[in-house]
């Protein structure tokens, strides 16, 4: 799909495939924001895409016990039973900003601070996360960009509506947050799984699009409220843009 797409737009820099499974969209950006910063690019385009043309996928997770029997995904909810699968496609245009000022171009949103990634290691279970790499991970990118945690007011997490992943989610960024402060109640949580689904691939990027879409309305949508309708709008400007390009 990478070099289909360089192909149809004339692009000539690097076309990657990342499959970091649920991360993949995000660190398809982590990557393009390090070829921003080394100068190895001048654009770039990340996203990812999610579709389920057969069910053995359901199969598969219905006998993980991975989905919720009620088809609802509660995050952060004493609620939560399960995810919910769903499907879907996002891109976003990135640029330096002194380039996207320089050129005219509309900004949606700003990556002030910065990216890592990393990797769980070994835990009770594959699908397990780890609290100790979550909270390496958070405090590393805090320590190496001066972001202080007290000054974030929302944070857009993973946040699948399972009894594992979520508690150790919440205690990693309750943990990482302690060590710089100790308000409490300030800092907004949130997953765009409640509104969408699960899409797998694509869960990065959509989570990108609604803080944007937070931005812009300067609204924080809450947990299990529906933002599909709106969410259709911002991707179909972006695609529009992109059309431009070629």
């Amino acid at each position: 799909m990478p070099a289909r797409i360089a192909y149809y737009l004339n692009l000539q820099g690097p076309a990657i495939a990342i499959d970091t499974a649920c991360s993949s969209s995000l660190v398809a950006m982590h990557v393009a924001c390090q070829g921003l910063w080394t100068g190895e690019i001048e654009m770039a385009l990340a996203g990812g895409v999610s579709i389920r043309c057969t069910p053995e996928l359901y199969k598969a997770e219905h006998q993980a016990g991975m989905l919720s029997p009620s088809g609802q995904c509660y995050t952060f909810d004493d609620r939560a039973n399960g995810f919910v699968p769903g499907e879907g496609v996002g891109v976003v245009l990135l640029k330096r900003l002194e380039d996207a000022l320089a050129n005219g171009d509309h900004i949606y949103g700003v990556i002030r601070g910065g990216s890592g990634i990393n990797q769980d290691g070994t835990t009770n279970g594959i699908t397990a996360p780890s609290l100790r790499s979550q909270v390496q991970l958070e405090q590393n990118i805090y320590k190496q960009f001066g972001i202080n945690p007290k000054d974030i007011q929302m944070v857009e997490a993973h946040g699948t509506g399972t009894k594992l992943g979520d508690p150790i989610e919440y205690q990693a960024l309750t943990q990482a947050f302690k060590h710089y402060t100790d308000k409490k109640s300030y800092c907004a949580i949130g997953s765009i799984k409640t509104n969408i689904g699960h899409t797998q691939m694509a869960a990065g990027i959509a989570g990108v699009i609604k803080v944007l879409l937070a931005l812009k309305h300067r609204k924080i949508p809450p947990l299990h409220y529906t933002l599909i309708k709106e969410i259709a709008i911002l991707n179909l400007k972006i695609v529009l843009f992109m059309s431009i390009l070629n």
